[in-house]
């Protein structure tokens, strides 16, 4: 059985979480704590060097250590629902707003909290090397944040899904990015209605709830 390494707190592993729950795939689940540093650990670090959340081991004992080699392998291997697009158009369109969002919204977020929380001091990346803390980084990140919001609900003002008039990873990677805005004190309001829509439409979905 699929193996998700997990960290129930974390953004980067809900987004698998959800994936496999869209794709209706039986797992073992292995929480890694982040707050006590188990990333860090020599036993994880033997499961992944990159000291990350999620990873996953396939059945056949493969390690994938980010979300986009287990997102490129879970639908290779399940195909259906797609969540990547079917026609060249789609996969080119999901591809780019799930890049967008991971570089505008999620990284944006990181940028902001991570430069500024004193736990993290020193921890202003993820990962095995220790760097520090920017504090011009974090206001920055700030500002991506609130743009990020913005054009988001630019988006979806008359679109049901953020992509190829489909439910996609793009839409995946969005509410969690929504989600985890939260940390730094960025949420939707009236001024978003598209987005405000969206998100609500988003939470009927079961996977949402993980």
């Amino acid at each position: 059985m699929i193996t998700l390494y997990d960290c129930a707190t974390a953004p980067s592993p809900r987004r698998a979480r959800i994936l496999l729950a869209e794709k209706g795939l039986a797992h073992e689940t292995v929480q890694v704590d982040l707050r006590t540093g188990e990333q860090l650990s020599e036993a994880y670090r033997r499961v992944n060097p990159q000291c990350t959340v999620p990873a996953l081991r396939t059945e056949d004992g493969l390690v994938l250590t980010d979300n986009a080699a287990i997102t490129a392998y879970v639908e290779a291997r399940y195909p259906q629902p797609a969540l990547l697009g079917e026609t060249p158009e789609e996969k080119a369109e999901i591809a780019s707003w799930n890049w967008r969002v991971e570089f505008e919204g999620l990284l944006a977020i990181a940028e902001a909290l991570r430069n500024s929380t004193p736990a993290m001091a020193n921890r202003a990346l993820p990962g095995p090397v220790n760097y520090p803390q920017i504090p011009e980084l974090s206001q920055r990140g700030q500002a991506r944040v609130q743009q990020f919001f913005v054009d988001l609900d630019e988006r979806l003002a008359g679109r049901e899904f953020i992509a190829a008039g489909r439910f996609s990873v793009a839409d995946i990677t969005a509410v969690v990015a929504v989600d985890f805005a939260r940390v730094v004190k960025v949420k939707p309001g009236e001024q978003h209605p598209h987005l405000q829509r969206w998100r609500a439409a988003m939470a009927l979905r079961p996977s949402m709830s993980l």
